[in-house]
């Protein structure tokens, strides 16, 4: 592939934009010699203003939702692409939300361009554990870990009961819950279910991946360490 389509492709710009960059000589290798667009350069080698260029398709990052955003493209308000750099919208394959946080719900969010490494993601049969930490309205009954570990629980307009779950209670209102799928709303709706309310949403964790030190609205690439993290099977209890 050309070097002025594969840079476009990663959003930096149209061709017509990014032929501009090569006429400026902001394209160099890593050793700081100009670039032209025919040259033959791998990837890892690309620099644009002295930059690495961005991974190639297959890309994932995480990021620290805030409250107020939506994981939408096209939603009037605040978006999850805003908190990115304005070419991570641009790239083709298209960059997604590996599932959604709504918007009154902030935490762990995972973008990729790979349409194979989403799905395994949120695949169910993949068993991939979500936590969330919620902040109640009322205080808890005491029977809400035993029901929703049950596997019997049904919520209003589904088919099937929601697979066992796992409630760890903080206090009388803020818990812990580990899901292994991800229905619309899931959380909210199963605290409904017992009578209560989520006040406040947070997701901290996906799989062996957590926020570590990330602030609200920050965002990083992940490498394979941190893909193998990801899928590594939870420690022995």
């Amino acid at each position: 592939m050309k070097l002025v389509k594969r840079i476009a492709n990663l959003g930096y710009g149209s061709r017509k934009d990014v032929a501009h960059l090569f006429r400026e000589g902001r394209v160099t290798d890593a050793a700081g010699e100009v670039l032209y667009a025919d040259d033959d350069v791998a990837h890892a080698d690309i620099r644009i203003d002295g930059d690495p260029l961005d991974p190639a398709s297959g890309l994932l990052l995480m990021l620290h939702k805030p409250l107020g955003y939506t994981c939408s493209t096209s939603d009037p308000g605040r978006i999850v692409y805003d908190l990115l750099p304005t070419r991570f919208r641009r790239r083709k394959p298209l960059l997604s939300t590996v599932g959604r946080l709504d918007r009154d719900t902030s935490g762990l969010l995972l973008m990729t361009d790979d349409g194979a490494l989403l799905h395994r993601i949120i695949a169910p049969k993949t068993h991939l554990p979500k936590v969330y930490e919620a902040t109640l309205a009322r205080d808890l009954r005491g029977d809400e870990a035993a029901l929703f570990a049950s596997g019997t629980l049904m919520l209003e307009a589904e088919r099937e009961p929601l697979a066992p779950a796992s409630l760890e209670v903080l206090d009388a209102r803020h818990a812990r819950l580990t899901l292994i799928e991800g229905r619309y709303h899931q959380v909210r709706r199963m605290f409904a279910a017992v009578g209560n309310h989520v006040e406040t949403l947070h997701r901290p964790r996906i799989g062996g991946l957590g926020l570590d030190t990330l602030g609200p609205g920050e965002w990083r690439l992940l490498d394979d360490n941190d893909r193998a993290r990801l899928f590594a099977p939870p420690p022995p209890a």
